[in-house]
This record gives structure tokens, sequence and C-alpha cells, in this order.
């Protein structure tokens, strides 16, 4: 992820919506991919000011009403979409008669622009049932029926929400978006990290296995990742919760939990790709790395490393967790060598990313 710039020549980043130097209104604008200082019209919406842009916008719904969001939308002839290129994929939005459901909506809604910012940087498709797209994409952000006490926890007879992806569509329990609860869980689960921009990314790796994988390349994936027919899903699902992770697991998995079905170590595996694609953009526009890349996942992999390094070590004299292992197997340099073909495959004019 870039830095921009306002008019007034401050600093902006990609979730403000105000710049607090000149306090102009910002917002992304679609028309030139900036977030960008907007001024208003005499006849109603915005004008972008980045130089050479000048495009009539309108506030999406959820910026304008609901402030969860910071994405512009293109005006013609006085007239513009509702949603953004973000919201639009919406199903579901939390109860907002409940306190604390705007903020975290707030925060699931950053971190799934963040998501596309990374999809669309590796130019996979992806689309709503209204576009010409194989698997539909869509969210719904919904809580436990009753939380208990502020904890999020259901008691007998109540509806549970599970984080998880059916058939392209993606449910995240808004409990994620609270900083406590999630940590609880980490520590419950014995994750290395858990955070929201890693569920997205988990959860939008099942997706792509249904849209680039499955009845396509379903064949080579078994060889990489293993038979995801066998066992069954429920089967590997009840064996990981009553055994747990194989001691060994460092020595062939991304994670612990990719362990547990081919789907979950796919999954697990395409989370990992994204968090080095989304590092290493912001890495290179923050002049952190000056690795060439020449499109190979190998030259990927040795910037990570570089900038891996040196975040583990500004992490640990702050207290905080590792941002990258030291090392990866063989094993998923096999896993991520898969993915990168088959994203590049899907991209066949090539990305403007450091993945290639």
């Amino acid at each position: 992820m870039q830095t921009f710039s306002c008019r007034c020549g401050n600093p902006l980043f990609y979730e403000n919506t105000h710049c607090l130097a000149c306090q102009s209104q910002v917002g992304w604008c679609p028309a030139c991919s900036n977030i960008v200082a907007i001024e208003p019209m005499d006849n109603g919406g915005y004008r972008c000011t980045h130089p050479g842009c000048d495009t009539a916008l309108l506030k999406c719904h959820n910026y304008a009403v609901e402030n969860v969001c910071n994405r512009l939308v293109v005006m013609e002839h006085g007239q513009a979409d509702t949603l953004c290129d973000c919201c639009r994929y919406n199903e579901v939005i939390p109860d907002l008669n409940i306190a604390g459901h705007r903020e975290r909506w707030a925060a699931l809604e950053a971190a799934k622009r963040r998501l596309f910012h990374t999809l669309d940087l590796l130019k996979l498709p992806h689309g709503t049932k209204d576009d010409d797209i194989s698997v539909p994409l869509s969210f719904s952000f919904m809580a436990d029926a009753l939380p208990d006490q502020g904890l999020w926890r259901s008691t007998a007879k109540q509806e549970k929400v599970y984080t998880g992806h059916a058939s392209g569509h993606i449910t995240i329990n808004v409990k994620e978006a609270d900083d406590v609860e999630r940590e609880r869980l980490r520590v419950d689960m014995n994750e290395s990290h858990r955070t929201l921009i890693g569920h997205f990314r988990h959860e939008i790796g099942h997706y792509y296995w249904d849209v680039l994988v499955k009845d396509r390349d379903e064949e080579n994936c078994r060889a990489v990742f293993g038979n995801h027919h066998r066992p069954t899903y429920a089967e590997a699902l009840e064996r990981y919760y009553q055994q747990g992770a194989p001691s060994d697991w460092p020595n062939y998995f991304i994670s612990a939990y990719a362990t547990m079905h081919p789907w979950e170590d796919f999954a697990e595996t395409f989370a990992y790709y994204l968090d080095m694609v989304a590092v290493l953009d912001t890495a290179l526009h923050m002049g952190i790395t000056h690795v060439e890349y020449d499109g190979s996942l190998e030259s990927m992999l040795i910037a990570f490393h570089q900038v891996g390094m040196a975040v583990n070590e500004l992490n640990r004299d702050m207290g905080l967790l590792d941002l990258a292992p030291g090392v990866l197997a063989p094993a998923v340099r096999e896993k991520l060598a898969y993915l990168h073909q088959i994203v590049q495959a899907a991209s066949p004019l090539g990305h403007d990313s450091p993945a290639g």
C-alpha cells in the first residue's frame, strides 16, 4: 500500500476520510485510484482534486450515511451507484441497534477494502451476482444471537455465527473485530496470528479454490495439497479438534490449522501468499526493499524474507509478534509455487504488483 498526498501536500493514508492538516474531506477516487481531497460542487456531489483527474463523484452510501467507508463513486449525468466497488458485495451487515456494532463494522470494512486492493493488484477475477462471473462473491457480517455480557458467546438454543465460506459467500462473525475477544480466541487456539485481514485472506482463499481450481485444475491441486475427497471435510474437522496438528507440521504446512484438510491447507497458504503481496507492495512504496522483481516466486520470497527479518526485529524491540516465519519448508514453497502459477494464469496480461 502506498501513501497519498492531499492538495495541501499533507500525506494521506488508505483509511483517511479527512486531511488532518487542511481538514479537507478525502476519499478513494475510482477514476484515478488515489486517496484524494474532494471539493463540493454547486450542483451536488464532489470533484476529485487529484491533478489531471477532476472526476465528478458522490460518496458511497456507507461513507455518507453510515461512516464506515471512505470510497467514492463516479457520477455521470448527475447519477451514480449507491454503493462503492467494495460495499456492493455486502449481503448482510451487523445489527446497528447493538452498541459497538458500527465500530466493529467499520473495522471489517477497512480490512475488506485492503483485501480488494490486493486482489486488484493481482488482477484476480471477482464480482457479484449482477456481474458475468462463474462464482459470485458476497459477504455477511453477523453476530451470535445474544452476546453474553459483551463476551460474544452464545448460550443454549441461541444461534452461533461461524466465520467461513460457502459457494462464494463469506461470513465473518463481528466478534472478530473485538480486539480482546479476538486475542482470547488466538490464545485458546494456539495461533501465531489472528487478525481481521487474516480472516478475509483465508476465506477468500476458499473462494479462489472454487473459482480457479474446482472442475478446472483439481488433479494438479491434489498432487500438491492432497486429496480433498479423503477424508471428508467433516471427518477431517472432527479428527483435528480431537487430536490437533501433528508435531512435525512446520515441515509440511504454513500453519497448524493447514493440517486439518487440503481445503484448509490451500486457504491458509493462499492467505500467506496474499500477505506477501500486500507487505511487499507497501515495502516497495515505502522504500524498505530494493530487490529487483523478475516475475518469479523466488524473487518474491527473497524480498519478503528480507522485509520479514527487519520487521520481526522491530516487533521484538516493541514486544510484538513476529511478522513472518524465518524459514519456509520446501513443501510449503512447492504449494506457494502452485498458487503463484494459477494466480498468474488467471491474469494473462501480467501484474503490476510484487507478485510478478
